[in-house]
């Protein structure tokens, strides 16, 4: 083979691998891309955009559990399952922050009527994480955390995850925080914020 030929295929054959390791790090970092996810609703509200009335007619004013017109916080609880959902506002009675959870006690008094109107099969996160889901579904929806560890909270050992989503834009909710027990693996509490004010 003439020394021309032998460089031109050496010269080939480097061409072909930069490029083909080019293609394979874009193809990890399109995977990565794709497995990242920011979150924009809980329980058919949106932090940030929705109000309190949006609330109240989602869920009904009359299951409210606390019903001080002046306080930060309102909250729906059915203590027969040991659900709440909880939303925070800001002065103008804009949400803040949205937390459902099953860490709430138990009493056993139980009424279908309020576990209806209480709607919480939408209890859900936009992309579809629920209370009692596995733990593997949260990086299958929202890709690895920010930051996760063990933790304890109201006496229960959970394993905490939180999500960052700052790099989706200012005008998105920026945290995500969900809680999953230790002993089960099951999500347990989600709560979604908006920026701050």
């Amino acid at each position: 083979m003439r020394r021309g030929w032998t460089k031109f295929s050496l010269c080939t054959s480097a061409a072909i691998c930069v490029t083909l390791c080019a293609l394979a790090a874009a193809a990890q970092s399109d995977t990565a891309a794709a497995k990242r996810a920011n979150e924009l609703t809980l329980a058919g509200l949106r932090p940030g955009h929705d109000s309190l009335s949006a609330a109240l007619k989602r869920y009904k004013t009359k299951y409210v559990s606390n019903h001080d017109k002046d306080a930060d916080n309102r909250s729906w609880q059915d203590t027969c399952t040991g659900r709440a959902l909880t939303i925070n506002l800001d002065p103008q009675s804009t949400i803040r922050q949205i937390t459902v959870s099953s860490l709430v006690s138990r009493d056993g008094a139980c009424d279908d009527r309020r576990i209806d109107a209480l709607r919480m099969d939408d209890w859900a996160t936009g992309h579809g994480l629920r209370l009692g889901d596995p733990q593997s579904r949260i990086t299958e929806l929202y890709g690895d955390p920010k930051s996760n560890g063990p933790t304890v909270k109201d006496n229960s050992e959970l394993e905490f995850y939180f999500y960052g989503f700052e790099w989706a834009g200012a005008d998105v909710p920026q945290t995500l925080e969900i809680y999953c027990a230790r002993d089960t693996g099951r999500v347990v509490e989600i709560t979604l914020a908006s920026p701050n004010p």
